[in-house]
């Protein structure tokens, strides 16, 4: 069955491309932010193809059309590709082409005079306001090869979306120093002393978390993440805001007077990076686009961004907010898995009733603001979709039998949450079993490790797949990443996963621990807790650090198969539990309480 919206919005895309003379156009996922979840007006990616995750790249050409996604997506994009004519390809796995080795071998056939193929070659337009300048200058690398141009100047869907939603001008608020811990003045005077120590005098900072951070300021410009459109110039001078003046109230405007910052319009950036400035420039062009980059005048050293790693160490508030909030939280799961164990033997409960339910159990709690991404209740088969997320099409009906993978988080004034726990709704197989204790044994290996300061996440990964290995299962995204404090969920630079990711860790960043194994058909696990990272000890081997567990929330043990379990980790089992009951018991009522006991008794 074809699906005809998406092939409507094809023609449109083939005939505006004749026009402009072009052989094919690329739609990244991200936004001139470089951000990872984008306002809704460059949600291109997703108009053009129809697939919703957060990370792809659709290429169309004047017959073809693909869609590179990695191993979070392989399933639900198989789903929503089928019919709109899309290949789906599958990132990291053997044999799947690059967009430049894919877009030669495609045009190469439309070629039948090789010679003539690699002397006249093919144009490709990409938007160079929504792709990072490493990214494009790496894609015209690679297209080179092939004897293909690349052309970042157009828009496609600045005229063929005819109902496009606008750049949002929703109003930003200031966060209270009371859950900052740092006021902005102090923040930019920092930044600035490490631009010296970089011998530059500058900063351009175009990602929006950075500039929410910086600021001490919060938007609501992308669903589920607190941030606001704008861009940020810090130089020995002055701190300059490129925002919407829609966006700021007049409370907002004395503020950033006070903490010395001034106003621009958003749409002068351009023009203020083309003008001549003193001093160097600091630019990271990982994160900075293409066009913005490229207009910069003045002398500029491409650099990694400094800011990052000034956000992910959180001060002592943001430390004690986060616990709070993880408290909080904590409350709300309890009150869910408590209310869930008796609806299932009522029945009738679904995917999205579940989801709602949950939602409004968080939004009770104290300084609730929203979720912090949307909730994924997977059961059955569809846990195996790693980042699955239930619609009035794919809900079904929960049974009391098989596994839940619940994962889901909320943001609070004073933190940010991201937990995921896989829930037995009934009697479970052997192989469910197996697998559940497995990815428990490389959750908790993980939390125990001890390690020097400046490791990186790369050299801990092992210690959540090593049981994963011993018995040839493995999952293919990252074992774990940063959060916000009351920012994105998914913060850098550092992550936890196989790939070779150098960032190091250092006390006072938190990152998650959610080892998984997806079984496909069948069903998933998941088990999740978000760790910061504390001092350990000091030796003459140097400073060694280790993880706090802040995440709030009973671990289910009736699928767990004790025998695979060893004492230590069954002793890390029962202090966690310990620690759960403590924390939480007081804050709930006498039936609550009772079932939490019950939930976290110790195992002998």
């Amino acid at each position: 069955m074809q699906n005809k919206t998406i092939q409507e919005r094809l023609e449109a895309l083939r005939t505006w491309m004749r026009r402009e003379q072009l052989d094919a156009f690329i739609f990244p996922s991200t936004d001139p932010h470089n951000s990872e979840y984008v306002p809704d007006h460059w949600k291109g990616r997703e108009w053009i193809s129809g697939f919703n995750g957060s990370a792809g790249i659709a290429v169309v050409t004047a017959e073809k059309a693909a869609l590179w996604t990695d191993s979070r997506y392989f399933i639900a994009a198989e789903q929503q590709l089928e019919g709109t004519g899309y290949v789906l390809m599958r990132e990291r796995i053997e044999g799947t082409p690059t967009i430049a080795d894919w877009l030669g071998s495609v045009f190469k056939e439309m070629k039948s005079d090789k010679d003539a193929f690699a002397e006249n070659g093919s144009m490709v337009g990409i938007d160079g306001m929504a792709s990072s300048f490493e990214k494009v200058m790496t894609l015209q690398t690679d297209l080179s090869v092939w004897g293909i141009k690349l052309k970042t100047s157009l828009d496609p869907l600045a005229e063929i979306w005819t109902d496009r939603p606008p750049i949002p001008k929703k109003r930003v608020n200031v966060h209270p120093l009371e859950y900052a811990g740092e006021t902005a003045t102090s923040k930019i005077g920092r930044i600035r002393e490490k631009l010296e120590e970089q011998h530059t005098q500058a900063i351009l900072v175009n990602t929006l978390d950075d500039i929410a951070w910086t600021l001490n300021l919060r938007g609501d410009d992308v669903h589920c993440n607190p941030v606001f459109v704008a861009y940020l110039l810090i130089n020995q001078e002055e701190t300059v805001l490129f925002i919407d003046s829609d966006k700021v109230d007049e409370e907002v405007r004395n503020y950033l007077q006070a903490e010395g910052v001034e106003i621009e319009g958003y749409d002068r950036v351009v023009e203020r990076m083309g003008m001549s400035c003193d001093g160097v420039l600091s630019i990271d062009p990982g994160l900075v686009n293409y066009t913005l980059f490229k207009a910069v005048k003045c002398i500029y050293k491409p650099q990694k961004s400094i800011i990052p790693a000034m956000k992910a160490v959180k001060n002592e508030v943001e430390m004690a907010g986060y616990r709070s909030a993880m408290k909080k939280d904590g409350v709300a799961m309890v009150k869910f898995l408590y209310w869930l164990d008796k609806a299932m033997k009522r029945g009738g409960e679904t995917e999205l009733s579940i989801d709602r339910k949950l939602t409004a159990l968080r939004a009770e709690q104290p300084l609730f603001r929203g979720l912090s991404f949307d909730t994924i209740a997977g059961y059955g088969a569809h846990g195996a979709i790693v980042h699955y997320e239930a619609t009035e099409e794919t809900d079904i009906a929960l049974k009391p039998e098989g596994l839940l993978l619940l994962d889901s988080g909320g943001q609070y004034l004073d933190g940010t949450t991201d937990i995921t726990r896989t829930i037995p709704l009934g009697p479970v197989t052997d192989e469910m079993r197996r697998v559940y204790t497995l990815v428990l044994k490389g959750h908790i290996r993980l939390q125990m490790l001890k390690f020097p300061d400046g490791a990186c996440g790369s050299q801990l990964d092992v210690a959540a797949r090593a049981p994963l290995w011993r018995e040839g299962l493995n999952f293919l995204h990252g074992t774990g990443h940063g959060v916000g404090s009351y920012l994105n969920v998914h913060e850098g630079p550092h992550q936890i996963r196989m790939e070779w990711w150098p960032a190091p860790l250092r006390a006072g960043m938190t990152v998650t621990d959610e080892p998984g194994i997806y079984v496909e058909g069948k069903f998933g696990v998941r088990i999740e807790n978000t760790l910061l990272i504390t001092p350990y000890k000091e030796t003459t081997f140097g400073r060694f650090l280790q993880f706090e567990t802040l995440t709030l929330c009973p671990i289910s043990l009736a699928p767990v198969d004790f025998s695979l379990l060893d004492h230590e980790e069954i002793s890390w089992l029962n202090d966690y539990h310990r620690k759960v009951y403590d924390e939480l018991a007081p804050l709930l009522d006498d039936e609550e309480r009772r079932w939490l006991a019950k939930a976290t008794a110790p195992v002998v």
